[in-house]
């Protein structure tokens, strides 16, 4: 339980894909290419980090010697593209890497800071990229693989988040998930992968809490996908928890039904976040949802533990927001 730990603003940068799709008119910036105006896409997905925290800065008027720490991550190696972001933006920096699950990894720690007096404005930022995850964790973009309809869309794009002691939406509560796998070792079935620690994330928290899926207006993970989020909903029934019809995606939601090339939805570090800061910030604020669970999902795998079909161990922060 925290105390007094708020998120007052937020922003989202996305690219040309996530512009088209139904949540295009909610981020702050967007792109017509990968690059945006950079040399690289590596370079590209420090530029949108960047881009990101600024724009937070600009709808917050914070000026950046106001920000005390800056949590936040992404899927390349060594969190460079938030760390090369962070070299352009002169606050106290604590670098994160939970993949898919960073950005409630960097809400929770962030919420601990600002509630426990240690901090009286976080930054939580996280980013990821189609292209430069391609590149690191699957096969050059050149290449044209082909990709099984289980697999899901890494999402370009990048959220902030600014967390203090008073703000639009509170960080109520939040629990610190449990690595576990379950012997998927198929590094295109993030979705199968990562179900298993959402479901154990979330019946862990209904056993101590004692609150059920209902006395909440959304239940949503990010990022299972069509495939894993199917296989949670039976976990967690399985688990005597009833969850039908409760349960949304961020990888479902991102690109909507209609987005052909997708596959199973969205992913990546920027996906959960990015979703957070525009579909669902606009809904609490509008206070059409007055509580919602956000737990993050992440695979923590890496290239060469795939080539070496080592099991994927995943993990699940689970992060409750209340409407003010």
């Amino acid at each position: 339980m925290f105390d007094k730990a708020y998120i007052s603003c937020c922003a989202a940068v996305g690219g040309a894909l996530e512009k088209r799709g139904p949540l295009g008119s909610l981020f702050d910036i967007t792109a017509e290419d990968s690059y945006f105006g950079m040399d690289s896409w590596e370079q590209a997905e420090s530029e949108m980090s960047r881009l990101s925290v600024n724009m937070l800065h600009k709808k917050a008027s914070l000026a950046e010697k106001d920000v005390d720490v800056m949590l936040g991550g992404d899927l390349l190696n060594q969190c460079t593209a938030t760390g090369f972001a962070a070299n352009s933006l002169p606050v106290p920096f604590l670098g994160l890497y939970n993949a898919c699950a960073t950005a409630a990894e960097a809400l929770l720690l962030g919420a601990s800071l600002v509630s426990g007096g240690h901090a009286e404005k976080a930054v939580a930022a996280v980013s990821s990229h189609f292209c430069s995850s391609e590149r690191q964790f699957r096969f050059p973009l050149e290449y044209g693989s082909q990709r099984p309809p289980y697999s899901q869309n890494t999402v370009t794009g990048a959220g902030a988040f600014l967390l203090e002691q008073s703000g639009a939406v509170r960080v109520t509560r939040a629990l610190i998930g449990k690595v576990t796998e379950k012997g998927i070792t198929d590094a295109n079935n993030m979705g199968a992968a990562m179900a298993p620690a959402a479901a154990q994330t979330l019946i862990s928290f209904f056993e101590l809490t004692g609150e059920r899926p209902t006395n909440y207006d959304a239940v949503v993970t990010g990022d299972l996908g069509r495939e894993g989020s199917a296989l949670l909903a039976k976990l967690l029934e399985s688990g005597g928890i009833g969850v039908k019809g409760a349960l949304d995606d961020c990888g479902l939601i991102v690109y909507g039904p209609e987005c052909r090339g997708v596959n199973a939805g969205g992913s990546g570090c920027g996906c959960s976040a990015c979703v957070l800061a525009t579909y669902f910030w606009q809904k609490l604020c509008k206070k059409e949802i007055r509580r919602m669970l956000f737990v993050g999902t992440g695979a923590l795998l890496s290239p060469r533990t795939v080539m070496q079909k080592q099991v994927i161990p995943c993990i699940a922060h689970l992060v409750e927001l209340e409407s003010i």
